[in-house]
């Protein structure tokens, strides 16, 4: 009697629906995984376009900013410029800075002290954060007020590059806020995601270059932990130059080869997207670790 009901019809179906289902869902997780795979690359390619356009506004900027200084020279002692000539040049550089980085995330507008740029941030095509420069261009370029985060090294890319090229300053005070956010906005999207995998809190410092935290990753009946340890040693950069991936001391040794895995996928892809592609493969019958 038993037996029977083991090889019954209705157990059968139930088990084949149940496997039907699962493949389903793995397909469409996969079909949105390559969906957002296009959608980055086309987006990678729209900031290639815009770089390539604000490098070219570059060169004409100067080469217009020359053109003014060599004509200038001729009516006027190059040695002796009057403050006023001065000024005239430094507020047409800034307008032509205002028009270069309106395409790569940073705008501006004259007021009656200086100039008040402003910084949006996203990451992969997700606005995100904006902060704000308030600075005097008279008698010299310095920052008046702002809203860059403390943890953000903004006097030390100041002392570097605000009075010699303030585009440069500009540029890389972006690439850190930008950095800095998308860190933060992958370790947002996994806590939010992925509640169920993460065991206990995810602990980090104020920039987000350093993440601690443990999942975990079920296969079958059993589930596997695992403890990871980000790094993020560029700041201008959102992808960690050093992974530590390990399991338990008493851990099977083969779940040093699914570490390993998990460690190159940490390394390459933003976060939340690393634990997306982990769990598709354990659902579609990857190799257990």
């Amino acid at each position: 009697m038993a037996e029977g009901k083991k090889c019954s019809p209705g157990g059968v179906f139930s088990h084949l629906e149940m496997l039907e289902a699962q493949a389903h869902e793995a397909s469409v997780k996969q079909e949105e995984m390559k969906q957002q795979e296009e959608k980055l690359d086309r987006l990678k390619a729209r900031v290639e376009e815009l770089r390539l356009r604000r490098d070219e506004l570059r060169a004409k900027v100067d080469l217009q900013q020359k053109g003014q200084h060599e004509k200038g020279g001729v009516v006027s002692d190059p040695a002796q410029p009057s403050a006023q000539a001065a000024l005239e040049r430094r507020i047409r550089s800034v307008k032509d800075m205002l028009q270069i980085f309106y395409l790569t995330g940073i705008s501006g507008k004259l007021t009656k002290r200086g100039v008040c740029f402003c910084i949006s941030t996203a990451f992969e095509g997700t606005y995100l954060d904006s902060y704000y420069l308030d600075m005097l261009i008279k008698p010299k370029v310095q920052i008046y007020r702002h809203s860059i985060p403390i943890f953000i090294p903004l006097e030390q890319i100041a002392r570097k590059y605000l009075e010699t090229d303030i585009r440069r300053f500009l540029a890389v005070l972006s690439d850190h806020l930008n950095a800095y956010v998308g860190r933060r906005y992958q370790a947002e999207q996994l806590q939010e995601r992925f509640p169920d995998q993460i065991e206990g809190t995810l602990q980090s410092n104020s920039l987000w270059n350093l993440l601690v935290f443990n999942y975990n990753v079920a296969r079958g009946s059993k589930t596997f932990p695992f403890s990871v340890r980000l790094r993020y040693g560029d700041l201008c950069c959102s992808l960690p130059t050093e992974v530590v991936v390990s399991s338990t001391a008493d851990a099977p040794a083969s779940l040093a080869e699914t570490a390993a895995a998990h460690s190159d996928l940490f390394r390459c892809t933003a976060l939340h997207k690393a634990f997306l592609s982990i769990n598709s493969t354990e659902e579609m019958g990857g190799r257990a670790p």
